[in-house]
């Protein structure tokens, strides 16, 4: 039974969550064989509609057999304070340990019974509570989700031997090393401000956090407006939105005393943290710079500078004729064992930046490669990169959305970032309109002799000091 009922909110899941940019384009099933222009003209419409309380429930409808249907919520570990840092991802724990009225093993009975998955996700902003199930079978479902988001049993029980749970996972997350190279690299960028903090929170926390802390975290931020109800698949939009008044309207849309919580504005810092240890085989390490948040119109052009850098794996076939200037680099030169452009957006501010792993003796050379590829961004990309890119990235973007569970966690998060779903045709003249010198020109306001944010764990000795690091940070032209 354990098996359907599941979280992704581990360090397999979190990278999971992260890798997922703004998945933008699908096809629908059964058109593999249309070219891109007609998928574009195919994709279904998203409908949107708010209950009085300010709840809001978007659908694709997709003609899928089975559907996805979860709940969105806009908050996560960015809206914790330090002392009750960690406080998301331990209800993410005890989630499906049972409701007041579904004890855990009735609970689990009943999805079960569905043939059903029931998974949920924190991260920074966002926290999700999703099921995938037949499309038959979505009352059910919508109604199970109602009540592990409104009527968790939070048994004091429950919470202490999640408690033991919760502290052996962080000490094996200990041993995903590009998760905590990741999370060292939020501490040092936004050192001092939320987005500082990590999704699970210090161990401290989740020895001392009472039944009490949950309550009022839950109390402080599960609100109506704050809330998605998102489906794709099989569903039908009237039918999911009389699910949701059924089951939904009574959700609270009032903040005690008139409390509502503001985002605070998070600074980036340019700065650098080492976890020597030469005892480690390979060197794990990430530079970033402060990107563009996810309204920000920069965004697809930065996706576009991203897919020009691309990523290398050293299982890779192709060699040095990847199309990747740096993967060519790093296949011929040995350069490392394997990296990835990335581009973390929240909601007013991003970290884009360069993760790789590499031996101990080519750390030096691989970071003066990624700072090359950076500058060349800056300075001399061409018209032949930029279109190659472009079509690097819609291919990535289409291949994103394969199934109901990624569309339904496309739709639940455009609606919490934009307050829409972004038709597939706009993110495409988006893409299509990205120039090389508005790409040049974007990258030097955000890249350009900026100071970067650097994490590095592992025989980290040959890592350059931070002076150099920034030093190459622009070219000196005559």
């Amino acid at each position: 039974m354990a098996a359907s009922v599941c979280r992704v909110g581990g360090a397999v899941g979190r990278a999971f969550a992260r890798a997922r940019g703004p998945a933008l384009l699908s096809l629908r099933r059964g058109q593999a064989s249309v070219t891109y222009a007609q998928s574009l003209l195919g994709a279904p419409e998203t409908q949107l509609t708010a209950l009085d309380n300010g709840l809001r429930i978007a659908s694709e409808e997709t003609g899928h057999a089975t559907c996805t249907v979860g709940l969105w919520i806009g908050v996560g570990s960015r809206y914790e304070s330090e002392k009750n840092n960690g406080a998301g991802f331990f209800l993410e724990h005890l989630a499906f340990k049972g409701t007041k009225k579904h004890p855990q093993s009735a609970l689990e009975q009943a999805v079960e019974s569905m043939g059903a998955h029931l998974s949920a996700y924190t991260s920074r902003e966002h926290t999700a509570y999703y099921m995938k199930t037949l499309a038959k079978d979505l009352p059910k479902a919508v109604e199970l989700l109602s009540e592990v988001v409104q009527s968790s049993a939070l048994s004091e029980a429950e919470i202490e031997q999640q408690r033991g749970v919760i502290l052996k996972e962080l000490d094996e997350m200990e041993g995903s090393l590009q998760d905590v190279c990741l999370d060292l690299l939020h501490a040092t960028a936004y050192q001092g401000t939320a987005l500082g903090q990590s999704v699970v929170g210090p161990s401290q926390n989740a020895r001392t956090l009472t039944r009490q802390d949950l309550v009022d975290y839950i109390n402080s931020h599960y609100k109506a407006p704050r809330m998605v109800l998102a489906a794709a698949g099989g569903v039908n939009h009237e039918e999911l939105v009389g699910l949701a008044k059924q089951h939904f309207s009574g959700v609270s849309f009032e903040y005690q005393d008139d409390a509502v919580p503001v985002l605070s504005p998070c600074r980036f810092t340019g700065s650098e943290i080492r976890m020597r240890d030469d005892a480690m085989p390979l060197a794990h390490v990430a530079i970033a710079v402060e990107g563009a948040g996810a309204a920000s119109p920069d965004i697809v052009p930065l996706m576009v500078a991203n897919s020009i850098i691309g990523s290398y794996d050293i299982t890779f076939g192709g060699g040095k004729h990847l199309s990747s200037r740096l993967g060519s680099l790093a296949a011929e030169l040995n350069l490392c064992h394997s990296y990835q452009a990335f581009h973390s957006t929240y909601s007013d501010t991003g970290l884009m930046g360069i993760y790789f792993v590499t031996d101990k003796h080519k750390i030096e050379d691989m970071m003066h490669w990624s700072q090359n590829a950076w500058m060349n961004l800056c300075t001399t990309v061409t018209d032949s990169d930029v279109a190659r890119a472009k079509n690097a990235l819609r291919a990535s973007l289409v291949g994103q959305l394969n199934g109901t569970t990624l569309i339904c966690d496309d739709i639940g998060r455009h609606i919490l970032n934009y307050g829409r779903r972004i038709p597939l045709a706009e993110w495409d003249a988006r893409i299509e309109a990205v120039t090389p010198k508005m790409l040049r020109d974007v990258c030097s306001k955000y890249i350009y002799d900026k100071c970067p944010a650097v994490t590095a764990v592992g025989p980290v000795e040959q890592l350059p000091d931070y002076n150099r690091v920034r030093s190459a940070m622009y070219w000196l032209r005559f």
